[in-house]
């Protein structure tokens, strides 16, 4: 559980800006949650529950329980707000809000869909409602540039991305991208997601979730085909 401690004790911000409310909530929970580390068995780490079971714990007052909640979704929840924003200090702050919005919100959580799609939801909230505060500047593309683009052009161009300079050029033409579309891209390809799980996390219809796609995808293309023309 190094990852998890090693997040919940960078504090050296984490209260700033805090209401009272909100920081008590923290302070609570990372008592309960040392609390718990210091009473685990090895026998207890090692041993693997689903979702269902600790959010249950929880939900019937075993808070403590939420450290491993914590311990399970902290590191991918922080890859993905670290790949829509692009900044690991923001970043990490906004992995301590999710985890302070789940905690304070589990109690509400149904079941309707996956507890993993349901963080991700609120990940994918928080950082582009954060991207949003701040204006960046993102490449514009003319209309004609991607819709001369053929579908079987881009997954050629997309499909060799084991290689790591490819890797790196297909990261920079996300960097490009709009933190919204770009958050699309790594839910659906890099995360695994479904369409209807990307759906649910992003808020938006099946159809225009595949609609997005299609179109991300063909300017990406047209990115990685300029970058490679700047090499030349």
């Amino acid at each position: 559980m190094n990852n998890l401690f090693r997040l919940l004790f960078l504090t050296h911000r984490i209260l700033k800006g805090y209401s009272w409310q909100q920081k008590n909530i923290y302070l609570f929970l990372l008592k309960r949650v040392v609390t718990y580390r210091d009473n685990l068995r090895p026998l207890d780490i090692m041993e693997l529950y689903s979702d269902t079971y600790y959010i249950q714990r929880i939900q019937a007052g075993d808070t403590a329980s939420f450290a491993c909640l914590l311990d399970r979704y902290s590191r991918p929840v922080h890859t993905l707000i670290l790949k829509i924003v692009r900044s690991n200090e923001d970043a990490e702050e906004l992995t301590q809000d999710v985890f302070l919005k789940v905690f304070k919100h589990l109690k509400t959580f149904k079941g309707d869909s996956s507890f993993s799609t349901w963080i991700y939801r609120i990940a994918y909230n928080t950082a582009i409602s954060d991207t949003r505060k701040k204006k960046h500047e993102f490449l514009a593309m003319e209309e004609a540039m991607i819709n001369n683009v053929s579908e079987e052009e881009v997954a050629q161009a997309l499909g060799y991305t084991d290689a790591s300079e490819q890797m790196a050029m297909l990261d920079a033409a996300l960097a490009k991208l709009p933190p919204d579309e770009r958050a699309l891209i790594l839910l659906f390809y890099m995360e695994g997601k479904s369409i209807e799980e990307v759906s649910v996390i992003s808020e938006l219809s099946v159809s225009n979730v595949k609609t997005k796609l299609h179109r991300i995808r063909k300017k990406l293309f047209v990115l990685l085909k300029e970058m490679e023309r700047l090499e030349v």
